[in-house]
């Protein structure tokens, strides 16, 4: 069942307030959920269960996208006011330093939280950040497609082309590897939370400088991508290994840029590996 919180957020414009949706199930230590831009929290559907077997598992869905309300007007949507508001997020649940798993946009904030001492331990999925200047611009022009698409189609049309398989690959081929596999229901509310994705051009305008060079040592991290994500290309995951060399790099084999769908029982296995060695890195010390 989603709820919402509200916390206090630090921003060049001085203390704001936010309040974002999210979805707890679970018990065990704390997993925090990070979707991708235009996505939301409903995205972690097909691995949250598994997860929830062993952790107390915060689906979020970011400021400006699914249901959260969008950040106050001025605040930017950067690397450096939302991975700390995800901190104070964390804070108002009454979470301290919990494991993070993100997908693209979510894979970048989990890698910066990591490197700010906010979590345990990071998984990110095809992470954004580790792209060329051509590989960027090719990425950002296929979301702006994708969001033009979505906020054209009228809903019966949407739900039409939602109930066969060649319409679901038309309306997310770009990030799954299997859209067939996707539920009717599932395609018509994610493309409706990316056309109602407030925050979506800000956070692709704050990206376009964005390169993430930082290593992110003393916790366990897992970068790990699928071999047929056709909007941010595999070859970014070895550029990833170069910045954080301490990192696991894994390849999702059939994957897509979203790859909880295409194969949840591999995502879910790479997700409980990396919380796992939080253990036993302290055990072999």
């Amino acid at each position: 069942m989603t709820a919402t919180v509200s916390f206090t957020i630090d921003s060049p414009l001085g203390p704001r307030p936010a309040t974002v949706a999210y979805e707890r199930k679970g018990a065990g230590e704390p997993l925090l959920l990070l979707h991708g831009i235009g996505h939301h929290f409903q995205a972690w559907h097909p691995v949250s269960d598994v997860l929830a077997a062993d952790h107390d598992v915060i689906a979020v869905d970011l400021p400006g996208f699914g249901t959260s309300a969008p950040l106050p007007p001025g605040v930017p949507y950067d690397l450096a006011t939302v991975a700390p508001a995800l901190g104070a997020l964390c804070a108002a649940l009454d979470v301290e330093r919990p494991h993070v798993a993100g997908n693209s946009l979510g894979g970048l904030l989990a890698l910066e939280m990591g490197r700010s001492g906010l979590v345990r331990s990071v998984t990110a999925l095809s992470p954004a950040g580790f792209w060329s200047q051509a590989e960027r611009r090719y990425a950002f022009t296929a979301l702006r497609a994708m969001r033009v698409g979505a906020r054209t189609l009228p809903l019966p049309a949407l739900e039409r082309l939602s109930r066969s398989g060649p319409g679901r690959a038309a309306l997310t081929g770009t990030i799954y590897a299997r859209p067939a596999h996707r539920s009717p229901g599932a395609v018509v509310a994610e493309t409706l939370a990316l056309r109602d994705a407030t925050g979506f051009e800000e956070t692709l305008a704050a990206g376009a400088s964005v390169r993430f060079t930082d290593d992110v040592p003393g916790i366990p991290v897992t970068i790990a991508w699928g071999s047929r994500d056709r909007l941010l290309l595999p070859r970014q995951g070895v550029r990833a290994k170069s910045a954080v060399p301490g990192a696991r790099l894994v390849r999702l084999p059939g994957c897509g840029h979203v790859p909880m769908n295409d194969d949840p029982a591999l995502v879910a296995r790479v997700i409980l590996d990396t919380a796992r060695a939080v253990g036993a890195g302290a055990a072999r010390s």
